[in-house]
């Protein structure tokens, strides 16, 4: 596939905030080192992302000493929140997996996050992501674990695909929305130098020293039509998704991964395809 190269990695310390951009990351079992190990959940312990809350996409989070993060938003003084301690901890529904969550100990992280959305929410911890919640056994391997992420420890993209993606919308009715940028799919590695989609037929990768298992398609919802810098919605990549990218009855776009191994991958490694899918 040619000189295949990870183009950038994003870490979102709190689920449906902003994201970061590092020059590295570490890779756990469960995902990058610091991404979403942090949730909002509402007073019926289900979780808030974006797709109840365009707002969040303004919202920013930074990992602090010992696993806190420092919260910042629009007309919010920025507030560090430490890591709470693992003592009592409340229920947390993620589209419908019921998992454990540590809610933070300060009781002004949970008035800060209210006070910015304007709904009672409370700030949670997943102070154990080895135990709490196994991926989906669809199509995971005994063991494997998640922390707040949608379904899966990482979420692969690939540049050509966001291109081939942005010639379609300009096609289209509706090509006055694009093109999108990358922040729309919220992706954890993003790569460049491949074909665009050759993404679909990988089974095993490695992204410089760290081996990682291809799960499944993503299936994507209306976040990804949320301007991430105004939080305003549209209607694409959606419809677009929809007359051109439907794989199992979901509007695909990018990979979800599960690390076979751990270690550091780091902007500019090498991306090998180890195993394709059997067609």
């Amino acid at each position: 596939m040619g000189n295949a190269l990870l183009q950038s990695v994003h870490i979102h310390p709190v689920k449906a905030f902003r994201g970061l951009a590092p020059r590295e990351a570490v890779v756990e079992p469960w995902g990058l080192a610091g991404d979403r190990r942090w949730t909002l959940i509402d007073d019926g312990g289900k979780v808030v992302t974006q797709r109840q809350q365009p707002r969040l996409a303004l919202a920013a989070a930074e990992p602090a000493p010992g696993g806190g993060v420092r919260l910042s938003a629009p007309g919010m003084p920025p507030l560090t929140v430490p890591a709470p301690r693992p003592a009592g901890t409340v229920p947390v529904d993620i589209f419908g997996d019921k998992v454990e969550g540590v809610p933070a100990e300060d009781a002004a992280a949970h008035a800060w996050c209210s006070g910015y959305l304007g709904a009672e929410v409370r700030l949670v911890h997943m102070d154990d992501p080895a135990t709490r919640r196994p991926v989906d056994p669809a199509y995971a391997r005994p063991g494997e674990t998640v922390a707040f992420a949608d379904g899966y420890p990482l979420l692969l993209t690939a540049r050509a695909s966001l291109d081939a993606l942005n010639s379609l919308i300009a096609r289209g009715p509706r090509a006055a929305e694009g093109p999108l940028p990358m922040n729309r799919f919220r992706p954890n590695v993003v790569v460049e130098g491949t074909a665009a989609w050759a993404e679909d037929g990988w089974s095993r990768i490695a992204v410089g020293e760290v081996t990682f298992r291809v799960a499944k398609p993503c299936g994507r919802c209306v976040v990804t039509t949320t301007d991430q810098d105004t939080a305003v919605r549209g209607k694409e990549p959606l419809a677009t998704l929809g007359r051109h990218r439907r794989i199992d009855g979901k509007l695909a776009f990018g990979q979800n991964l599960v690390p076979l191994t751990t270690g550091t991958i780091r902007v500019g490694d090498a991306v090998t395809v180890l195993a394709r899918r059997e067609a």
